[in-house]
């Protein structure tokens, strides 16, 4: 397994990778009509991916302003330490702390966060609902 800089060769299976994750755990919450324009929003400035014998098994991206996005591993490929090797890569390149956001129906990604040391700095409303239709709960962390 190799983490790289993701290039737009990688469209496909990175999109392929995102719907199975989308199936499996409504990340994202509603399918995107241009799924590979979800991957690449106009702020990233960089992104990364997890990749073996020609699979994509998880992402991530880094916007400008130092925000993760988009970070996610296959249910396949997970228990595997994926998450915690992409965010170190994205964090090796930082020279600041970064910040994420999670909903509060990610209750996996939150205990994965909070035992990999993000802090919690705030919470608020998205403009977006979640599964039950409501606006959803963001939790706002900064990197260890």
């Amino acid at each position: 397994m190799n983490i790289r800089p993701r290039t737009p060769e990688d469209g496909d299976a990175c999109v392929e990778a995102l719907a199975q994750v989308q199936a499996a755990d409504r990340y994202p919450v509603e399918w995107p009509d241009d799924p590979w324009g979800w991957l690449t929003p106009v702020d990233l400035t960089g992104a990364w991916i997890a990749i073996e014998a020609g699979v994509v098994l998880g992402h991530v991206g880094l916007t400008h302003d130092g925000e993760i996005t988009r970070l996610f591993v296959t249910p396949a490929a997970r228990g595997r330490g994926l998450a915690g090797r992409l965010l170190d890569t994205v964090r090796a390149t930082a020279r600041h702390p970064l910040k994420l956001e999670v909903s509060s129906e990610g209750e996996a990604a939150i205990a994965f966060y909070e035992r990999s040391g993000w802090r919690r700095v705030g919470s608020s409303r998205a403009d977006w609902t979640n599964a039950a239709g409501e606006p959803a709960l963001l939790h706002h962390y900064i990197s260890p």
